[in-house]
């Protein structure tokens, strides 16, 4: 079974992919030649679908779109859904990093979570989309540290771990991380929906 992935982060892909059942097929939407819709939600969940629906109309098939981004309370959530362009539309994840170090430059408060949408349509007007969602607890770290990982990866300390996402084994990431809660949770639903 074919799956297009409303996403052009081959990053995303790696971790989706290797969570999926082994007779999915994932296939990221730029391979087919579709660009992002610009994103005019104002929750995960809406963006989520509004990339889920583009892609599956652009390409015919079945889509998964992915929406997450960091939360931080004392920021009043944000990045949130701007995670990927806190510092701008252009941003790297460096300039996106320096942006939230000095966001939070003197708080004591530094707690903070992934937070991921994973949003299932058949087809772009599937009246019964399949959504999973999962948050990651951490906090703030005052230094990046680790080279696994992407984003804010980085920066977001485990304290049970006494480390960052980024200082994780892919295999230990994928266990515990808000990505691969909400994709566990999504392969048994479109296991069943997609029973043989």
């Amino acid at each position: 079974m074919k799956f297009v992935l409303a996403s052009g982060n081959q990053h995303k892909a790696e971790e989706i992919g290797v969570l999926l059942p082994a007779h999915f097929e994932l296939v990221l939407q730029k391979d087919l030649g579709v660009e992002s819709p610009i994103e005019t939600g104002t929750t995960f969940i809406e963006n989520a679908i509004i990339k889920a629906k583009h892609a599956s109309l652009a390409t015919g098939l079945p889509a998964i779109a992915d929406d997450s981004g960091l939360c931080v309370p004392f920021l009043s959530g944000d990045p949130g859904i701007y995670s990927a362009r806190y510092a701008g539309r252009e941003a790297t994840d460096i300039d996106n990093l320096l942006k939230l170090r000095s966001a939070l430059e003197g708080a004591s408060d530094r707690r903070a979570f992934f937070y991921c949408v994973l949003v299932h349509m058949e087809a772009a007007e599937d009246p019964t989309p399949i959504i999973t969602e999962a948050r990651w607890e951490g906090e703030i770290a005052h230094e990046p540290s680790g080279d696994h990982g992407f984003g804010y990866d980085p920066i977001l300390r485990i304290p049970s771990l006494g480390k960052t996402a980024a200082e994780l084994s892919s295999e230990q990431k994928n266990s515990i991380s808000h990505r691969g809660q909400a994709l566990a949770a999504l392969s048994g639903l479109l296991s069943d929906r997609y029973a043989t």
